[in-house]
């Protein structure tokens, strides 16, 4: 699963980074379009709406009765349901999962294509949030649990009019907080249905191996890191500016790979929600500096005390759900969080964000600020690279642990480890836990190298990325998260780009997403993983 999501991120992500080279400038993505479909306002019942919506919905339900004929009386359909309930056995009566799956990405990328063209004149068109429309359509299908194709869809036209009249009621209740609402609809349904759903563990039939790239046991990983931090802090002593902002990027986005590894990596949960736990603590942060007057590091403490607390409680409904089902959870929870709590304006200080007062410490300035090429000062530098190499010691240290064992021994089989005694409860909150102080611990520390925090540092996107790094970098072994660090956008494979040809780092999302579908398929174990594969193997043989 994770690697099929995975590679799904990869092509977004290229998908993504082309339209942005492709449509550039401001305003681009906001002009009034025309659709295909006649606009005359029509009276029905008293209300006067475009005829779009009415024709809109009449081509949605006559596109689902279709897909549903298909589904029901074709061979291509039945032949679809029977490898959906077990590919193994399809195979073993001559049907092929392969050619299955690529006719039906070309339906499913057709009817979306089909209708967003004709939404366009309705949605507002971005390359980087028109994809998350996919959230609520994703509650409606949990909902019909991917089969029930007229659920759905009912259940989609209630999560439209319910976040339509949600919107209304803000209007006109001015006491309710400006935010929105009407996103965490499909959140609150994806919990509702987690909630409803009792399988706490994989049934008997259920196939447990989790498919995930190895992790080995970190031998060097520390000593290693070390000589990186000081390569690093000698680096930002003797580079220009633009290198030592690389840096600091760079060790920042390590820490939150930190964090995809420990969840996703050594855990198996597919969680999407790093970013949102990252914005958590540095709201909170700033919260704590301004109403209770705390400097640093107890400002910064409280922040990620906050994600931990949150962080753990989001992780609830991973006890009882896994795999795909948990993505689509922790992207909504996502998307909620961004909408409900980053847009609060108490909490985040609306569309102008809040301002991050700058870190000192018994009167040393470890702050970012500085005229001209002295920003940004090594003072920041070398307080993100000190808690990077703490960040990288604690998670070796857990992975070694017995608390690693059980991670480990969870991720392969939930219900052999419950039958050892693990709890596998304990064992997914304490990685929660862990996870959100490390993605908490990043939003401090990034919160003080942007200064002025917003909600748009901290997007579902955002941590979509995340985990596709990661995993490109090698999601089962610490250091692949100084891998994915160097390959996070701003940090040291930009200014590398940056330095061989101008605009070259307009290209890095996009071949990103390249690479990121290349090791999906040929890959799983990521760029570093693999290398370690392949070394051990050959040593092995020396052997």
């Amino acid at each position: 699963p994770l690697a099929r999501v995975v590679a799904s991120l990869g092509l977004m992500t290229y998908l993504i980074g082309v339209m942005g080279v492709r449509i550039s400038g401001i305003g681009v993505t906001t002009l009034s379009l025309e659709g295909p479909l006649p606009t005359d306002l029509v009276d029905l019942g008293g209300v006067r709406s475009p005829a779009d919506r009415y024709w809109l919905t009449a081509i949605v339900l006559v596109a689902t009765a279709a897909v549903w004929a298909v589904s029901r009386f074709t061979n291509f359909g039945l032949a679809t349901r029977a490898t959906a309930e077990n590919e193994a056995g399809a195979v073993l009566v001559g049907i092929s999962p392969d050619r299955l799956g690529y006719l039906n990405w070309m339906l499913a990328c057709s009817l979306a294509g089909f209708a967003m063209i004709l939404a366009a004149p309705i949605v507002r068109l971005d390359p980087s949030t028109t994809p998350l429309l996919i959230v609520p359509a994703l509650g409606a299908a949990l909902l019909g649990r991917f089969r029930a194709i007229w659920l759905t869809v009912l259940t989609g036209f209630g999560i439209g009019m319910l976040q339509s009249w949600l919107q209304n009621v803000q209007a006109d209740w001015t006491w309710l907080p400006d935010v929105g609402l009407q996103q965490g609809v499909p959140f609150a349904i994806i919990l509702i249905v987690l909630l409803w759903r009792t399988d706490r563990l994989p049934g008997r039939g259920t196939v447990m191996g989790a498919g995930l790239p190895p992790a080995p046991d970190p031998v060097h990983t520390v000593a290693i890191t070390t000589g990186l931090v000081v390569m690093a802090g000698v680096g930002l002593l003797l580079l220009d500016s633009e290198w030592r902002l690389g840096i600091i990027v760079s060790a920042i986005a390590a820490i939150i790979g930190l964090s995809v590894v420990v969840l996703t990596g050594l855990v198996g949960q597919i969680s999407v929600l790093t970013y949102a736990l990252s914005g958590i603590a540095a709201f909170g942060m700033v919260r704590a500096t301004d109403e209770l007057g705390l400097g640093f590091p107890f400002g910064a403490v409280l922040g990620v005390a906050a994600a931990v607390v949150i962080g753990t409680l989001i992780g609830l409904p991973a006890i009882r759900v896994r795999g795909l089902t948990l993505a689509v959870a922790s992207l909504a929870a996502a998307v909620a969080v961004e909408e409900l709590v980053f847009k609060w304006s108490w909490f985040s200080g609306g569309l102008n964000g809040s301002r991050a007062e700058s870190p000192t410490f018994f009167g040393l300035d470890l702050g970012i600020s500085a005229a001209g090429t002295a920003y940004p000062r090594e003072a920041f530098g070398m307080l993100v690279l000190v808690a990077l190499l703490l960040a990288m010691i604690l998670v070796v240290n857990l992975r070694r642990s017995a608390t690693g064992r059980q991670w480990l021994a969870v991720r392969a089989n939930e219900r052999a480890a419950e039958a050892i005694g693990i709890s596998a409860t304990r064992v997914k909150l304490t990685a929660n836990a862990v996870a959100a102080f490390l993605a908490g611990t990043a939003g401090a520390l990034l919160a003080y190298q942007v200064q002025t925090v917003s909600a748009d540092s901290f997007g579902a996107l955002e941590s979509l990325v995340a985990l596709a790094i990661g995993y490109l970098a090698g999601i089962a072994v610490p250091a692949g998260a100084l891998l994915a660090g160097v390959l996070a956008a701003g940090g040291i494979l930009t200014v590398v780009l940056d330095q061989v040809s101008d605009g070259a780092s307009d290209y890095q999302f996009a071949m990103n997403g390249l690479m990121l579908i290349i090791v999906a398929v040929w890959f799983p174990a990521g760029i570093l993983g693999s290398v370690g594969r392949i070394g051990r193997a050959v040593t092995r043989d020396r052997a």
